[in-house]
């Protein structure tokens, strides 16, 4: 492992501390540590000269409902969100992400269901114009939002259609390419 790769996972030791304590305490609050997980893979979205990302990304999403958003009714679903955490892992060497933040889920009958999602992330990628491929992103802190549409196959099982973005909204400086992505997700919940 090269020094440079070295430097950039240890940027990510805080965030795994953070999300390990996180997990903690939700554990503690419920019967089942999580409410729902999810597995996948993305593919990058924006193909252009600035953002070519090379290989694939395995994504695991962790969603817990600490404030019964899955009981809530109308108007009580936006102020009783979600809370997802998370880490995308690049398969090429590209940035790879640990993301957190607020979901909300509008259930559309039959199984179908819209989601949306808001919050932050670290990321281990390049952050000024170096002379090598691939996006720029700024600062090792970026905003993350997600939309997904996804089908409730049982009780438990769900398979979900996700685009992701990651970016600082030119708040760090002018390098933005940002990270946009997009998969699919299986889902279980509990």
């Amino acid at each position: 492992m090269g020094t440079a790769t070295a430097v950039k996972l240890r940027r990510l030791g805080p965030a795994v501390a953070m999300l390990s304590i996180a997990w903690s305490a939700q554990a503690a609050a419920q019967d089942h540590l999580f409410d729902e997980v999810r597995l996948g893979g993305l593919m990058a979205a924006d193909k252009t000269d600035t953002n070519d990302e090379r290989g694939g990304f395995v994504e695991a999403m962790f969603l817990f409902d600490p404030w019964g958003h899955n009981e809530a009714d109308g108007l009580q679903k936006l102020i009783r969100p979600r809370i997802h955490a998370g880490a995308t892992i690049s398969s090429a060497g590209e940035a790879s992400q640990l993301f957190t933040g607020f979901s909300w889920t509008v259930d559309l009958g039959d199984g179908f269901f819209l989601e949306s999602g808001f919050g932050g992330t670290l990321h281990n990628g390049d952050l000024k114009n170096d002379g090598t491929d691939g996006p720029k992103l700024g600062c090792a802190l970026l905003f993350h939002e997600y939309a997904a549409a996804g089908i409730s196959l049982d009780a438990h099982w769900r398979v979900v259609a996700q685009i992701e973005h990651s970016s600082h909204a030119n708040l760090c400086g002018d390098t933005n390419n940002g990270l946009t992505r997009g998969g699919v997700l299986i889902g279980y919940k509990f």
